[in-house]
């Protein structure tokens, strides 16, 4: 399968719902609790920070959404933190281990690069061991876990902080 790395647009709010409601329901793999429509996110798409990055992973075949890719400026309050991006990265269960955030990471970065990123941290669930390993696979490092850091469907969740210096 072919998958093509691209710049969101708002056409795509439907296809991310569906590539995110699906893991929010399951509650195993993101501290996200609740579900999103289309029109929601497509507020988001056109509220998103204008230094984001904000990328899709499209089957070049169906034309569907198979995962996609949000970096948001880590702190908008001070100027300090404008080299640190927050990142995201979520594929469907029914494109996984086809190398697809592979393909996502290597695009994030170098437009990360461009932007004046220096830094990329993320929150893992600490009980998300595959999505840690693709973060640490891509060369992230871990600095740190923040002890029950969410709750989830009641429950109080670790998260694994880890960062990658681009």
């Amino acid at each position: 399968m072919t998958f093509k790395i691209r710049n969101v647009s708002l056409d795509d709010a439907e296809g991310i719902t569906q590539v995110l409601n699906p893991i929010v329901e399951e509650g195993l793999y993101t501290v996200l609790d609740t579900t999103f429509t289309a029109a929601e996110e497509k507020a988001f798409i056109q509220s998103f920070p204008k230094r984001g990055i904000f990328t899709v992973a499209e089957h070049q075949e169906s034309g569907v959404i198979a995962g996609f890719q949000p970096v948001e400026p880590f702190a908008d309050y001070t100027r300090a933190f404008d080299h640190v991006g927050i990142i995201g990265t979520f594929v469907s269960s029914d494109f996984h281990r086809q190398g697809i955030a592979k393909l996502m990471f290597q695009a994030t970065f170098e437009v990360a690069k461009e932007k004046g990123y220096r830094k990329l941290f993320a929150y893992v669930r600490s009980d998300n061991e595959r999505a840690l390993a693709a973060y640490l696979s891509q060369g992230f490092e871990v600095i740190g876990t923040a002890k029950q850091h969410a709750k989830v469907r009641g429950e109080y969740v670790d998260e694994v902080l880890i960062e990658k210096f681009l």
